[in-house]
């Protein structure tokens, strides 16, 4: 897999997202928006390993996450999210509801309010979660 796979990935699960989200399956919208920024984190990582160059078993091990938080920071974006944050108060709300995303959400009940809520943080024009890290991957 490379970054122009997941760049893709994340695209099409942000597309599934709202199709879910349009068809009232919530639970399925919340499921794929987590996803969404999962491949873009995870797109950034594989941007910063050129080609040919043999990758740190560590950082490659630790990416194999799904949590957001750790994606964040694998991709070197935390301190960069840090800056931006202080300065966009809906950046950083946005942050605040999808970060604790997590796979399990695919045995739970998501209501309207939740997904709507997620997909809106991800994928606003301009604070969204999605626009921001695109900027880097």
């Amino acid at each position: 897999m490379n970054r122009t796979i997941l760049q893709k990935l994340s695209r099409l699960r942000k597309k599934e997202a709202k199709l879910l989200l349009d068809s009232k399956e919530y639970s399925g919208a919340y499921y794929l928006c987590g996803y969404t920024l999962e491949c873009a984190f995870k797109a950034c990582i594989a941007k910063s390993y050129p080609q040919y160059v043999f990758p740190d078993k560590t950082k490659v091990n630790n990416s194999h996450t799904h949590n957001l938080e750790t994606l964040m920071k694998i991709a070197d974006l935390q301190h960069q999210f840090k800056i931006d944050a202080a300065a966009n108060p809906n950046l950083r709300a946005n942050w605040a509801t999808v970060k604790d995303w997590s796979e399990i959400s695919r045995y739970e009940i998501k209501s309207r309010i939740e997904a709507i809520d997620i997909y809106t943080a991800i994928t606003q024009r301009n604070n969204g979660m999605l626009a921001w890290i695109r900027q880097y991957w």
